[in-house]
């Protein structure tokens, strides 16, 4: 992942997913001919997103032209989603093998270009929100003043953010899950962007509320960063793996997504993971990672707050804020990370949970094989 106008900034989303798509079948060994669909989240599906941005990738990678893509929009759950349908695919027998992904180039197409100067929200819509225009910024906000957040909070958790992201960089923990790219101008990119060091909540502080100007608490601090990214993941049977010779590394156990209030848009993860655990048989102890997407402060602090988990075991590797948010290629990047960490570790479950435009959440437990 890339930031805003950083290394990836050159890369066209069509060239950054195939990328992707290229390593995955050179790190698997699997025969691309026999990937029955690419399921790519792609949020902002317009300009070089536009035209289904996952059968251009399978296009570009120089995939065989019989498999086919198809692009996913659940606001920022779109690439965990994107696991899902895949997941769903291959127990209904659909598919023997997906690939399941996503994709923004936030530079490259910027954060509301689809929606352009027209009004997405139709009168009735309106009328159920209180008459209100919902804005993910402002639901941070109303999180923030629910559960009690100070300013300072949001400030530390986001430090904690960016020094955990720092560590594992530094441990060469995420190694690993990138895939080193040739860029345009030359060199080559081989770390996420995002990541500061040596914060202070002094320096933090300085820092413009950007939603509520006066008495606010969310700030370009302690946001999700802006960025370029993309994300994929290989899917297929047990039966499927055996016969090929593939050794799975994890199990997509149990996948919900639930509904929330649109205008604080944003507490989705919390009844995603009460389905989830309610639908899984396990408990909240049973679970040894989580990640809960740093799309603002308030709002793993409020899933912190009503779970009471150990916080040591949220998002241990730092997220969002420090890592940085590629929109539809986030899900897919974060189960990544979860992955790898369930592996590296010998976690046997692991939660995510993503809240999402319009209010709605997925949450998945893995299993680690």
């Amino acid at each position: 992942m890339g930031k805003r106008n950083g290394a990836l900034a050159g890369v066209h989303p069509g060239d950054l997913s195939a990328h992707v798509l290229t390593e995955l079948a050179a790190r698997s060994g699997i025969d691309p001919g026999l990937v029955d669909d690419v399921v790519w989240g792609v949020v902002s599906q317009v300009g070089e997103q536009a035209l289904d941005v996952a059968r251009t990738a399978v296009i570009t990678a120089g995939w065989p032209e019989h498999v086919p893509g198809t692009t996913v929009d659940r606001q920022c759950g779109s690439s965990q989603q994107a696991v899902h349908f895949a997941a769903a695919g291959l127990i209904a027998g659909h598919y023997d093998v997906v690939v399941a992904g996503g994709v923004e180039s936030m530079t490259r197409v910027p954060m509301g270009s689809a929606v352009g100067d027209a009004k997405p929200h139709p009168a009735r819509f309106i009328e159920y929100c209180g008459g209100v225009r919902p804005n993910q910024g402002v639901g941070a906000e109303m999180i923030a003043e629910k559960w009690g957040f100070s300013r300072t909070d949001c400030d530390e958790f986001s430090l904690a953010s960016h020094a955990r992201a720092a560590a594992a960089q530094d441990a060469g923990r995420f190694d690993a899950q990138i895939a080193p790219l040739d860029l345009p101008g030359g060199g080559v990119f081989t770390a996420d962007e995002g990541i500061r060091r040596g914060g202070t909540v002094e320096t933090l502080g300085k820092l413009k509320t950007v939603f509520r100007p006066d008495g606010g608490v969310v700030t370009a601090g302690n946001a999700s960063q802006i960025s370029d990214g993309s994300a994929a993941l290989l899917l297929t049977t047990s039966e499927k793996a055996a016969e090929l010779g593939l050794t799975p590394i994890a199990r997509v156990h149990t996948a919900v997504v639930v509904g929330s209030d649109p205008v604080m848009m944003l507490t989705g993860p919390i009844p995603a993971t009460h389905k989830a655990l309610a639908r899984s048989g396990l408990s909240l102890g049973d679970i040894g990672a989580f990640e809960v997407n740093e799309a603002f402060a308030p709002v793993p602090l409020a899933w912190l707050a009503e779970f009471g988990a150990d916080p040591a075991t949220v998002n241990p590797n730092g997220g969002a804020i420090a890592l940085g948010h590629p929109l539809g290629g986030s899900g897919a990047r974060i189960m990544t990370t979860l992955v790898h960490h369930l592996r590296d570790n010998g976690i046997r479950y692991g939660l995510q949970t993503m809240c999402e435009g319009g209010g709605q959440a997925n949450a998945t437990i893995l299993e680690l094989l």
